[in-house]
């Protein structure tokens, strides 16, 4: 008798403890709970922790509520201006609602990520190409709202959408290329340009001043002339200095302004005085 009581104990606690073992669930701490008993939903979101369900009776569906990262396809699309492009993204999500999550929606994850592609391709036909290379954050925050209404019915909220990698055709590359480089080219030259303007109106002012004495203009030489010899060891081949013709130029002028001045012999027979300096005269005789 005592065997037999002994023995429907060992059975009943062996099945006790398979049964706990059955029923058991852990549910990690970013994780939450949704117990469908015969298909149907049963209480609230389990909390992480231990939890008990019926065997065979009970499912539990665990559900991350932690931010899914998750990379978009590249998709090809046109632009609003008509250029081919290649976009690929990447999506911050994370599941605020388990319930709506698991009874709403079959597979949120392949949802979101369905949607992603569609509204990215979307966002690429409305958009220009310089919007796409130069305001990303614009699109991001466009992507963001198209994606965030519907994903609320299914207990997601979109944290953030960011493009990752825009691919160009090569043709449009090259075309790009020489188009920044005629505009640094454009660039350059008006720089050059107004630096000649500038340039020329210091050596207008130079100059300006230089006129008035006529002996800077040959200080500034020996300057040049000292500092090129003081860079280079070299043979400097000068010009004879234009000023010190000027000077003798303007010397012999002088010179001349000062002689006497020649007088015709036929004036001075008629005056009666003699050609030269002396002062007197005698008459030739007669024959």
């Amino acid at each position: 008798m005592l065997e037999g009581l002994l023995t429907i104990l060992a059975i009943v606690g062996s099945g006790s403890v398979l049964y706990v073992a059955a029923a058991a669930r852990v549910i990690r701490q970013y994780e939450r709970g949704v117990v469908l008993r015969f298909g149907r939903l049963m209480g609230s979101v389990r909390g992480p922790g231990f939890t008990m369900v019926v065997p065979g009776i009970d499912r539990l569906h665990k559900v991350n509520m932690q931010i899914v990262t998750m990379p978009v396809p590249a998709q090809d699309g046109i632009t609003r201006d008509n250029v081919t492009v290649r976009v690929d993204a990447v999506i911050y999500f994370k599941v605020v609602d388990p319930v709506d999550a698991i009874i709403r929606v079959e597979n949120y994850r392949f949802a979101v990520s369905q949607m992603a592609q569609t509204s990215l391709r979307s966002i690429l036909g409305k958009s220009n190409l310089d919007e796409l290379l130069s305001n990303r954050e614009k699109l991001n925050q466009g992507l963001e709202l198209m994606m965030d209404s519907p994903a609320v019915e299914w207990g997601v909220t979109i944290d953030r959408v960011e493009i990752k990698d825009v691919s160009l055709p090569e043709g449009m590359k090259r075309s790009m290329a020489r188009q920044a480089e005629a505009d640094r080219e454009r660039r350059s030259r008006l720089i050059n340009a107004d630096a000649e303007l500038q340039a020329s109106k210091k050596l207008a002012q130079a100059a300006a001043v230089m006129s008035k004495q006529p002996a800077a203009l040959q200080l500034r030489l020996l300057q040049t002339v000292v500092a090129v010899a003081a860079e280079k060891n070299s043979t400097l081949v000068l010009p004879f200095p234009v000023e010190l013709l000027r000077f003798l130029e303007r010397a012999g002028d002088h010179h001349q302004d000062q002689s006497p001045q020649p007088t015709p012999r036929g004036a001075a027979q008629a005056s009666g005085k003699p050609s030269g300096g002396d002062s007197s005269f005698t008459a030739p005789p007669s024959a």
